[in-house]
């Protein structure tokens, strides 16, 4: 890992030669929390069920059994949807969400919405621009803090998405080769080698194409958590600079990177390991730090990048890494440079949150509760809050999921592109806000339109293939 220092230091040595070296001056805006003064709780409480208890009108639900392309207007309150709706015009039907990403189930904690609306009280939505113009505060410094302890990072640099981290890390890679770039192109041994797990989330996917487009990087798939295909293609791989990045937990599949393998990979070839921490942050290791720390392995992984959006409850994304790697993408991470930053209000919520995610380990504890409560009922070696039944068809996945909106769980079924052809399935996803009474329910509905003992030899059949 010598060499990626020596490599970053170069990059923004001709940076700064250059003049485009870029600096974030934060904007002071007064503050007035003290993150003691949060409140946390010791268990479940009413509020956290609105983060699993959601309505949809009578309208959308009817047009849902019947597979109707709906553009949204059907909500019920317009007068368009009065029209069409008839006799359903107004009616709402109540259902348990187990199709989100709020994990924790914080979206709707107290001391969130109270950080939240103090900071929207104080500052609106706070300097409307780039981070790089007007639009970074003391607020955005505070959590990006925050979240480079959480991660045991030397900084963090946020980005106004999750999506938009990815692909400001991957253009920032490019560029790597494309400033040591002896002539006007690197060639081809001078690209980066972006080694990719095949079932990558699509905005590393994204990345990793716009910066081929560039001609800065040559990108290698590998076969999902296949360590052995990863081993054969960096063993004959010539390119000096070399990135592996994966999704740390899938989230399609819910199931983990074999991170410790990858760890002595990392160690063998000297590449640069980033992963995309995005589902396991705050739900997965003691502290919420993510799958490294679930795995052991913080100080192997060179660069974390996640969300906000997700066990945060909030809107945001961010990249953990070194301050060298922050000052080259905040330069050159063009999907960072030219977007508005994140409004204060979300930016003081996203600071809370991941207080409260540490503060309240129950939370934690809970979820996995719920992981076990579903593998004890359906026999299915679930190993994740992240449940992916396939079941084959197009056809059969939309059938299970409106058998299971009819008895009141909202559970959308996942088809192509989102996966591939004749793997569609439906994704169902736990939060420590829902109930063992709720886990009993759905997995009672779930029994009608889905055989158990062949969903659970699919599973068996294919961690054992990828072992």
């Amino acid at each position: 890992m010598v060499r990626w220092k020596e490599w970053v230091e170069q990059a923004i040595e001709k940076l700064e030669s250059l003049k485009l070296l870029r600096s974030l001056r934060p904007i002071h805006l007064s503050h007035g929390t003290n993150t003691d003064e949060f409140e946390v709780f010791d268990g479940l409480r009413q509020w956290d069920r609105a983060s699993v208890e959601v309505e949809i009108s009578e309208t959308t639900f009817h047009k849902w059994l019947r597979d109707i392309p709906s553009p949204g207007d059907d909500l019920g309150g317009s007068a368009v949807a009065y029209t069409e709706a008839g006799a359903n015009a107004g009616r709402f039907r109540k259902l348990i969400l187990f199709s989100g990403n709020d994990y924790l189930g914080l979206s709707s904690h107290p001391t969130i919405i109270k950080a939240a609306t103090q900071a929207v009280q104080k500052h609106g939505m706070g300097p409307r621009g780039s981070a790089l113009i007007c639009g970074y505060t003391n607020y955005h410094r505070l959590l990006e803090s925050s979240l480079a302890k959480l991660k045991s990072k030397e900084d963090c640099l946020l980005c106004p998405t999750g999506f938009s981290a990815n692909m400001a890390f991957m253009t920032a890679v490019g560029n790597v080769s494309l400033l040591l770039a002896k002539g006007s192109q690197p060639s081809i041994d001078e690209r980066v080698a972006v080694f990719s797990d095949a079932l990558n989330h699509a905005s590393i996917i994204d990345g990793i194409r716009l910066a081929e487009k560039q001609k800065s990087v040559a990108a290698f798939v590998y076969q999902h958590c296949d360590m052995h295909h990863l081993n054969e293609l960096l063993t004959n791989c010539p390119m000096k600079k070399k990135v592996v990045i994966t999704d740390s937990l899938f989230s399609m599949d819910g199931d983990f990177a074999p991170l410790v393998e990858l760890v002595k990979l990392r160690k063998k070839h000297g590449f640069l390991l980033a992963i995309d921490d995005a589902h396991a942050t705050f739900v997965c290791g003691k502290t919420g730090g993510g799958a490294a720390e679930l795995f052991n392995c913080v100080s192997d992984v060179d660069i974390c990048i996640g969300t906000l959006s997700k066990a945060a409850g909030c809107h945001g994304g961010y990249i953990a890494c070194s301050k060298r790697w922050k000052q080259l993408i905040q330069s050159r991470g063009r999907s960072f440079i030219f977007s508005t930053s994140t409004p204060v209000p979300i930016t003081a919520a996203a600071h809370a949150a991941v207080i409260v995610a540490q503060k309240e380990m129950w939370r934690r504890k809970a979820i996995w509760n719920r992981v076990q409560d579903f593998r004890d009922l359906t026999g299915i070696p679930i190993t994740s809050p992240i449940i992916s039944l396939i079941v084959g068809s197009e056809a059969t996945a939309l059938q299970a999921s409106r058998h299971l909106l009819e008895f009141g769980f909202h559970i959308t079924a996942i088809r192509p592109p989102t996966v591939a052809p004749n793997s569609c399935r439906l994704r169902i996803t736990l939060s420590a806000a829902h109930t063992l009474d709720d886990i009993r329910n759905l997995t009672a509905a779930l029994s009608q339109c889905v055989n158990f003992s062949e969903i659970g030899f699919y599973c068996t059949s294919w961690n054992a293939a990828r072992l």
